[in-house]
């Protein structure tokens, strides 16, 4: 692994002080591109208990499951994640009265795709929402909880939020990555103004604390405070800034292994299903056709089989 960061630390420095216009794509290749890390047991578990789909989102198949009935959940995983890696919440929620919904983003999991990015991320959260008719509540983790409040911004109507780790600003991400990697100034200033041309947005527009101030929905966050990928003022930022937002600090679980505690997983459950709404809704099955309106971007329509 030290050996593998040295190459690129040294292909940056390289190419930085060479060819500083290259080395812009090499590091956007790589800052873009997820890992696809194998699947637990236990995850796989449960995924083969629920009902799988594959949809046509943006130009790529992605995978879908689905357990229960009743008003839904849609679990979020964050980047180089997948959605078995959220399967604890699945039984709870069915339990509780709840259909539940998880899927591999793009470039993830086993969907298609080789690339990815926040505003991507955030337009697949409301095209899989909107393609299994809409979810009530969401459980998002870690990058897929930002994608998750930047299409809540831009319309997705969910009534309850759960967020994990969740990160406050994608400046800051790109800051670790040059840090990482030993980019130049040049090469980061670079990768920042083609990221904010291609995506035709700012990245502080970007940042939850500029935005989530105008969320009405309620939220829960919970944060460890020995998360070596996003740190805990991340969680604080983002709830001060939420209007109503509940911070609750964890100790020991870290990233990862907070996706599975007890202690995170019934407090989420339970605050989800405080205002559980009466109303019936959709059957489970997975249908592109209970959206009422095509995505912002790209066709949607139902891919069968896998």
């Amino acid at each position: 692994m030290k050996m593998a960061l040295w190459g690129v630390r040294a292909t940056s420095k390289g190419l930085g002080a060479v060819a500083p216009w290259a080395a812009t794509a090499w590091a956007e290749k790589l800052f873009f591109t997820p890992r696809r890390p194998k699947r637990s047991r236990t995850a796989e578990a449960v995924l083969a208990k629920g009902q799988q789909r594959v949809l046509k989102l943006g130009g790529e198949k992605v995978a879908v499951w689905s357990w229960g009935e009743g008003p839904r959940v849609l679990l979020v995983h964050g980047w180089s994640g997948y959605g078995g890696q959220l399967t604890a919440f699945v039984a709870p929620l069915v339990e509780a009265g709840f259909s539940v919904v998880t899927y591999d983003a793009p470039g993830h999991g086993v969907s298609t795709g080789s690339r990815s990015s926040l505003p991507e991320m955030a337009d697949m959260v409301a095209w899989v929402g909107r393609a299994t008719g809409g979810p009530y509540a969401v459980v998002a983790h870690s990058f897929g909880a930002a994608a998750t409040a930047v299409a809540m911004r831009d319309g997705l109507k969910v009534e309850r939020a759960v967020f994990i780790s969740p990160p406050a600003d994608p400046r800051w991400g790109l800051e670790d990555f040059a840090r990482t990697v030993g980019l130049t100034d040049g090469v980061k200033r670079r990768m920042a103004e083609r990221m904010e041309e291609r995506f035709d947005v700012s990245l502080r527009d970007l940042a939850l604390p500029t935005f989530v101030p105008f969320l009405k929905v309620p939220l829960r966050i919970f944060h460890d405070v020995g998360d070596r990928e996003v740190p805990f003022a991340s969680g604080e930022a983002i709830a001060r800034a939420w209007p109503g937002a509940k911070l609750t600090r964890t100790e020991g679980l870290g990233h990862h292994r907070i996706l599975y505690a007890p202690e995170v997983v019934k407090p989420s459950v339970d605050f989800i299903a405080e205002a559980r709404p009466r109303n019936a809704w959709p059957a489970p099955e997975l249908l592109a056709a209970a959206s009422a309106a095509p995505p912002p971007r790209g066709l949607l329509r139902v891919v069968h089989g896998s």
